[in-house]
C-alpha cells in the first residue's frame, strides 16, 4: 500500500504540478519534427523535467542495451485512457507517445545520448530517433541513425569504449515489427506490474481497468525468484520481440515468449533453420545441461556481427545475463534428443 500511495503521489505531481504541455499536433501530424523540443515532452530539456501528462515508468526486467541507463515515459492525450490487455501491450489511443532516453553516467550525472519516440498516429505507430547535442540542451532528429563514441564502466568495474549505435528508422521497425505492424514492446502489463505503477495509472484515470490477477514477470536479477522464471523473463524481453510466430525471426522456429510451452519451440534440442556460422559447431539451440553446446548461449556471448544475438542494440556482452542463462541451461536435466 505504501508503494502504491507513493507511485500515485509521484504521478500526480508529474501530471498536475508542472507548467506547460505537450504539442499534440507534433505527435499526430505527418512530419518528423527536427528537434525533440518541438514535442514539448519536457518543460526543461537540460533537466529532462516531464511536462503535464507524462507518466514515468520502468520495467521489472528491461532489455539490455550496452549497459545504458534509460528514462521512460508514457504520454496520453487529455481525456484518454489506455486499455488493459493481459497478454499484449497496453492499447494506447491515437495521440499517445512513448518517450525513452538512453544515456550513461558522467561525473555522477546522467548524460543523455539519444531519445527514441514512438508516436501513435492515425496510420499506426511511428518510431523516430533523436540524438542529443553535447550540451544536453536539445536533440536533433536522426532518421538515418548514427554512431557515438562512448566510454563507460560496467557493474563489475570493467571499462568499455564502444561505438554506440543509434538505430535508423527501419531498424526500429525491425525490432518493433509484429505481423508487419510497428508495435510497442515494453508496455505489457506483466513488465509494468511492480512498484504500484499500474495502480497509479488506474488511480489517475490513465488505465481503463486492472484485474486483481494481472500478470507479473520475474525480475531477472532477483535471486529470490525461481531461476526458470528469471531466465525466461530475460530471454523474452531481449529476444521474443523477434522470436515469436509473428516477429521478424518467425522463420527460425525458435519462440522465446513466456507463453511458449512446447520445449522444442523454446529451443530444447531444436536444430537451427538458417543460423549459418551463427551456430558455430553446435547442433542445437539449447542442449539441456550443456550450455557450451548450446547455440543460444554461443550467440549471446559473441559480439561478432555475424554471430551475435540480439543482432541490434549492443556492442558488448551482458555478462550478468549470460551468467543467468548459463546457470539456467546447466540446471536442466540432461537428456538425449527425442527424449
Amino acid at each position: 500500500m505504501k508503494a502504491l500511495l507513493g507511485a500515485v503521489a509521484l504521478f500526480a505531481a508529474a501530471l498536475l504540478g508542472r507548467p506547460g504541455g505537450v504539442n499534440d499536433a507534433a505527435i499526430t501530424g505527418e512530419g518528423y519534427p527536427a528537434r525533440l523540443s518541438e514535442f514539448g515532452f519536457f518543460t526543461d530539456l537540460a533537466a529532462r523535467a516531464p511536462a503535464r501528462g507524462l507518466f514515468h515508468y520502468d520495467l521489472e526486467t528491461p532489455l539490455f542495451s550496452d549497459y545504458a541507463a534509460k528514462e521512460r515515459y508514457i504520454y496520453l492525450p487529455a481525456g484518454t485512457r489506455a486499455k488493459y490487455d493481459p497478454d499484449g501491450p497496453l492499447d494506447l489511443p491515437v495521440g499517445a507517445a512513448l518517450v525513452k532516453t538512453f544515456g550513461y553516467p558522467v561525473d555522477g550525472r546522467f548524460k543523455p545520448l539519444e531519445t527514441r519516440v514512438l508516436l501513435h498516429r492515425a496510420g499506426g505507430w511511428v518510431p523516430i530517433p533523436y540524438v542529443w547535442n553535447a550540451e544536453g540542451t536539445d536533440a536533433e532528429v536522426k532518421r538515418a541513425g548514427t554512431r557515438i563514441p562512448v566510454a563507460f564502466t560496467d557493474p563489475s568495474g570493467e571499462r568499455h569504449a564502444i561505438s554506440y549505435a543509434v538505430p535508423n528508422q527501419n531498424q526500429c521497425k525491425d525490432c518493433h515489427g509484429l505481423a508487419g505492424q510497428v508495435t510497442p514492446i515494453g508496455i505489457k502489463a506483466r513488465y509494468l506490474n511492480h512498484g504500484g505503477q499500474l495502480e497509479a495509472m488506474l488511480a489517475a484515470g490513465m488505465l481503463d481497468r486492472l484485474p486483481a490477477d494481472a500478470p507479473r514477470v520475474a525480475r531477472w536479477d532477483d535471486r529470490a525468484a525461481p531461476l526458470d522464471a528469471r531466465a525466461r523473463a530475460w530471454l523474452e524481453i531481449n529476444c521474443a520481440h523477434c522470436h515469436n510466430p509473428r516477429g521478424a525471426a518467425s522463420n527460425s522456429g525458435l519462440f522465446l515468449d513466456l507463453a511458449r510451452a512446447d520445449p522444442e519451440q523454446r529451443g530444447l534440442f531444436k536444430r537451427p533453420t538458417a543460423a549459418g556460422r551463427g551456430a558455430g559447431t553446435r547442433d542445437f539451440d539449447i542442449v539441456p545441461g550443456a550450455p557450451d553446446a548450446s547455440i543460444l548461449l554461443y550467440r549471446m556471448e559473441s559480439t561478432d556481427p555475424g554471430i551475435a544475438m540480439p543482432e541490434l542494440g549492443r556492442a558488448t556482452v551482458h555478462k550478468e545475463g549470460v551468467a543467468l542463462v548459463r546457470q539456467w541451461i546447466e540446471s536442466m536435466p540432461k537428456s538425449a534428443p527425442g527424449r
